[in-house]
């Protein structure tokens, strides 16, 4: 059974920074894919970036060029740094990790099999 914590989050100002951190225990091996997602109230849940096994990202449009996913297989963590960070980018972010076969990954959230328990992240104007 795989076990994620997310940690990092906090109340910014527009144009702020912040990286999340998700450590991750349980694992098998190294073959997963790992995603991050953010749901803000009354809004669906909706995926923010991914990063397979081998290290292969994506991207919602809406981070694009903000956001940069990445990972520490040594210490089993995942990271989001996030910059130029707006108000709509309020929300619960979640880390969520499915075990894979390849490199191949989903921006979706049906997709995958574990989850955190969010860490919350405000940003004002």
């Amino acid at each position: 059974q795989v076990h994620l914590v997310e940690s990092g989050g906090a109340s910014v100002q527009s144009g702020g920074s912040l990286r999340l951190s998700c450590v991750a225990s349980g694992y098998t091996d190294s073959r997963y894919c790992m995603g991050w997602f953010r749901q803000a109230p009354g809004k669906e849940r909706e995926g923010v970036a991914a990063i397979g096994s081998a290290g292969s990202t994506m991207y919602a449009d809406f981070v694009k060029g903000r956001f940069t996913i990445s990972q520490d297989n040594a210490k089993n963590t995942l990271y989001l740094q996030m910059n130029s960070l707006k108000p709509e980018d309020t929300a619960m972010y979640y880390c969520a990790a499915r075990r894979i076969s390849g490199d191949y990954c989903r921006l979706d959230s049906g997709w995958f099999d574990y989850w955190g328990q969010g860490t919350q992240v405000t940003v004002s104007s």
